[in-house]
């Protein structure tokens, strides 16, 4: 019985709150489209603020706008009216939170920010509030009524605030041109930040750790070379260090397979020119390519064709991109 009870109510919330958020679709209007071209051309910082579950609702909204390319953050609003409106900037652009519109704190904020001319937008579920009546521009995240079956708990409430929130913060990433590699610089730490951003520059294998041999060395020279290097692979190259192939250690096994002779030449058996990339060239592309010629390490060349860097599949895996 609990069981079917608690199936139930989880339905009818998200059946609720989803209600709630396509009922503010006809509120999208002139109202976001002049909140957009004041955030648009906001010269300071994008300042969110509220209190209690709005103030939670504020927070991520921030969050959500910094990542996305407006540099955004949060003032909790009872400090704001101890000190910390000091943070708030003449050119900076405010959106208050509040389902009521009514919150005391915002009412004491509210002054000081008409004083000093500084644009307010209000996200509220009541157009007749305090703070409604104040703003430069409102945004209605009214709902009917509440999730909560006393119809107290900001559920449909908050979740509509949250809406109107993400509506702005995508509004804006479309009016910017924001792209995938925009994104990828602000989450740096994320798998999408790994696949836009890591080159293979960043994770080659060079210097006195690349492993290269001439064509005139005998397979027992590149074995040695091999085993001391670790990445499976050796770069063959002219006299002038110019790439010309590659001697795998799978080639190693094939070699021994045909009983060819470790004195023998590395030209005679080396795989000629074979696959490379450039040090710009992003990691996530050179994987894509080493999954496709079914090859574990890739040799890394620079536009005069010279050897500069060899990678494998751990270097790969231990930057996240594997």
């Amino acid at each position: 019985m609990l069981k079917e009870t608690c199936i139930q109510a989880g339905k009818r919330v998200l059946q609720e709150e989803a209600a709630a958020i396509l009922d503010l679709i006809p509120t999208i209007d002139e109202n976001f489209a002049h909140a957009c071209d004041l955030l648009l051309n906001c010269q300071g910082k994008v300042i969110l603020t509220g209190v209690g579950k709005s103030g939670h609702i504020a927070t991520k909204i921030a969050s959500t706008l910094a990542s996305t390319g407006t540099q955004a953050f949060f003032v909790q609003a009872c400090e704001a009216a101890h000190g910390d409106l000091g943070m708030i900037g003449e050119k900076d652009v405010v959106i208050a939170i509040s389902n009521s519109g009514e919150g005391p704190e915002l009412k004491v904020m509210i002054p000081s920010l008409r004083r000093r001319r500084i644009p307010l937008i209000a996200i509220t579920g009541n157009f007749s509030s305090s703070l409604a009546k104040s703003a430069d521009v409102t945004l209605s995240a009214h709902v009917t009524k509440e999730a909560c079956p006393l119809n107290l708990a900001p559920t449909s409430s908050s979740t509509a605030e949250l809406a109107i929130g993400d509506a702005l913060a995508i509004a804006l990433l479309e009016a910017r041109g924001f792209t995938e590699r925009d994104f990828a610089c602000f989450h740096p730490g994320g798998a999408l930040g790994r696949k836009l951003l890591v080159r293979c520059k960043d994770l080659m294998h060079s210097g006195d750790e690349l492993p290269v041999c001439h064509e005139q060395v005998t397979i027992k020279d590149a074995l040695l070379e091999m085993s001391a290097k670790g990445l499976g692979i050796i770069a063959i190259v002219d006299e002038k260090g110019k790439f010309l192939g590659v001697y795998t250690d799978g080639d190693l096994r094939r070699s021994f397979e045909k009983e060819i002779s470790v004195h023998e030449p590395l030209a005679n058996v080396m795989r000629h020119g074979g696959v490379h990339v450039s040090p710009e060239c992003l990691a996530a592309d050179a994987l894509a390519i080493m999954q496709e010629k079914k090859i574990s390490a890739m040799i890394v060349t620079d536009q005069e064709q010279q050897v500069v860097g060899a990678f494998n599949m751990h270097d790969l895996l231990r930057a996240g991109l594997v």
